[in-house]
């Protein structure tokens, strides 16, 4: 224990103390190969196209770790680090589920297709609800960043584009909402 000014200065910005520090080792940051070489076939992966906010990426871990999804794939340059803000938003998720860091999207997506998984992409503007897209296979879903959406790479390597059925009333959902309706959507659909 230490005096409060103390501990602050060990401490990143937004990292709450609460009167106590500890130094630990960085978490594993398992690869790509390890995670579709992982024997668990029906876990669904989820991807992140450039979603920057770590208080998005930590409910999203949040929603993946409670509805089994296997890993979060997010590009190693354009998504947030590992921080107080986003581990506060996952609740416990950031040490319960692989986050795996790539250098190309659009290669990753193509490892993904190639270990089995059927890609939907969400996306606003797609004309097939993702009840509708869903399959048997095992699942990996990609979001994109809120007001951008998917980029036009990342639509080039998914097998289906997807909407989730919200009313005309309102735009769009924020990243993480849409991750919980999509994680919901595929650990409830029927299997074959």
């Amino acid at each position: 224990m230490g005096d409060a000014q103390d501990l602050a200065r060990l401490v990143p910005p937004d990292g709450p103390h609460q009167g106590l520090v500890l130094e630990v080792e960085p978490l594993d940051q398992p690869y790509l190969d390890e995670v579709l070489a992982d024997p668990d076939a029906g876990a669904p992966l989820v991807l992140l196209d450039q979603v920057t906010d770590p208080h998005n990426v930590g409910a999203i871990l949040r929603s993946a770790a409670a509805f089994g999804a296997r890993a979060l794939i997010t590009q190693d340059r354009h998504s947030p680090p590992e921080s107080g803000a986003l581990a506060r938003a996952a609740s416990g998720a950031l040490e319960a589920l692989p986050w795996i860091r790539v250098v190309n999207l659009a290669r990753a997506l193509d490892d993904i297709a190639a270990a089995g998984f059927w890609r939907i992409g969400l996306a606003g503007d797609a004309r097939m609800p993702l009840g509708e897209a869903l399959t048997p296979a095992p699942q990996a879903i990609i979001l994109g960043a809120e007001g951008e959406g998917l980029r036009h790479n990342s639509r080039e390597h998914v097998d289906v584009l997807a909407r989730l059925p919200i009313a005309r009333t309102v735009e769009s959902l924020n990243a993480s909402n849409a991750a919980a309706i999509a994680l919901y959507a595929i650990a409830s659909r029927p299997r074959a």
